[in-house]
């Protein structure tokens, strides 16, 4: 960490909003004017559209997220948390990886937290549940899917294969519709290669406490991909919920009871609670509240966007609308960002801020390959498109979003390679123990026990 004289931009988050809003400000800012330092707990911002993808293996982890360092060279990355915020002094408190907190001081603050996934106090959700916010969870469900798979194949015991060939997942909307689409295909692909596990052995089951899956692509484009779905053997499930998971044992609120090695947890997110310990004006499901120009309510020196915050939806209110608010998806985080960027340094400098005005494109979604829905928003024309062409239009608008041209190159190659190249379907589970077989040869070896002398069984008898 480095001192400075100047003022200080800090950047609580280095996420979609965060990355997009330093390097706005970076490239608006002229020399020497400020310093933008970012504090996040990871040095690297992950795309989370692409997670699922990245779990069914049909992008490489190391593509979908960016590192911070690289992508903003200009700016103070800071990897820890920032804990609590004097506003008062303008000073953060910053918990590093190792050593003691330190206070660190501040001029401009951008609260881009994010948000983290909405739980309930399910019994086993915390021990038997996977969540899908991160690429190590991506990469872990891909492996421990895998592995399934491979115990399956191996075993003879009935109740371990049925067990370990059964996934449940929780949550329809987008992250819970894409993974599952995406794992059962690639559990689909991988079935080929093993001798004792076809498809039809699998069983996958995808719940949710609404009456529709994918609610964001509007009822009809939902109920084609419910029943897209199901034509794969998925069982979807609605109107119901979780009420346990304790060993494994999953519980339905509709009676269905199984056992199952595999908990995805996808039901939806909240916004990060530690922007309980910032003293900001919050909304009432924890949102932090701003104005039309993402700045904090009753503040002019602090500005919010993206998950975390609750940004009005001027285009919903001009409608007639006095209660509408941005949705938390990508689109919307992207432009924020833009305009906050924008609006940190005209506030810096004095001059009048914009106001954060965005009318819905639509939405996209990819359900595995070639499969996918796609309403796209037109003025007062809405185009629905399912199959094969929303998978392109989903694809492509993903790619094009991806931050930087180093990661878009990067996912168009992963995606041309796979049009040639197969699948892989090799488990890495060991990656999450990668010490594991070193230190069993490291280890001391236990002390021999002594030998009895020649004889003495004898002189016992």
């Amino acid at each position: 960490m480095s001192t400075t004289e100047r003022p200080r931009i800090l950047v609580v988050g280095g996420g979609y909003v965060g990355l997009y809003a330093a390097r706005r400000i970076l490239k608006k800012m002229r020399y020497g004017e400020a310093t933008v330092t970012v504090v996040d707990p990871r040095s690297y911002m992950t795309y989370q559209p692409f997670l699922p993808e990245a779990a069914a293996g049909s992008i490489s982890p190391r593509h979908v997220v960016v590192p911070l360092r690289r992508v903003l060279p200009k700016a103070e990355v800071l990897t820890g948390r920032v804990t609590t915020i004097d506003q008062d002094r303008k000073v953060a408190t910053v918990a590093p990886l190792v050593g003691e907190a330190y206070e660190l001081p501040f001029d401009y603050l951008v609260i881009a937290l994010g948000a983290v996934s909405r739980t309930f106090p399910i019994p086993g959700l915390a021990e038997q549940g996977i969540g899908m916010k991160g690429i190590e969870e991506a990469i872990g469900l891909r492996n421990h899917v895998l592995e399934q798979l491979d115990k399956a194949d191996s075993t003879t015991d009935e109740d371990v294969r049925r067990r370990a060939l059964t996934f449940v997942f929780v949550g329809g909307g987008f992250a819970g519709a894409e993974t599952i689409g995406e794992v059962e295909d690639m559990a689909r692909d991988a079935a080929k290669y093993y001798t004792n596990v076809k498809r039809e052995d699998m069983r996958f089951i995808l719940v949710d406490a609404a009456d529709k899956i994918l609610p964001e692509v509007g009822p009809k484009l939902g109920t084609w991909g419910r029943e897209h779905l199901e034509s794969r053997g998925v069982e979807v499930f609605l109107s119901t919920s979780m009420d346990s998971c304790v060993d494994g044992h999953v519980v339905l609120k509709n009676g269905l009871e199984v056992d199952s090695n595999t908990i995805v947890w996808t039901a939806g997110v909240k916004p990060n609670p530690a922007l309980a310990r910032f003293g900001l004006p919050l909304g009432p499901r924890g949102h932090v509240d701003t104005t039309e120009k993402l700045q904090v309510q009753g503040t002019d020196y602090i500005w919010a966007a993206g998950d975390n915050a609750q940004v009005p939806d001027m285009v919903g209110r001009k409608a007639g609308n006095p209660n509408a608010w941005c949705p938390p998806n990508a689109q919307h985080a992207l432009r924020q960002a833009r305009v906050l960027g924008d609006n940190v340094i005209s506030g810096m400098r004095g001059f009048p801020q914009a106001d954060y005005s965005h009318a819905n494109k639509g939405a996209v979604a990819g359900l595995g390959l070639h499969k996918g829905v796609a309403m796209i928003v037109m003025g007062k024309m809405k185009i629905k498109l399912k199959g094969r062409l929303a998978w392109y239009m989903h694809r492509g608008y993903h790619g094009l979003a991806m931050p930087t041209w180093n990661r878009k190159i990067r996912i168009f190659a992963d995606w041309t390679l796979a049009m040639f190249l197969k699948r892989e379907v090799v488990s890495l589970g060991a990656m999450e123990t990668p010490r594991e077989e070193f230190y069993e040869a490291a280890k001391p070896a236990p002390a021999p026990a002594a030998a009895k002398p020649v004889g003495e069984k004898a002189k016992a008898s």
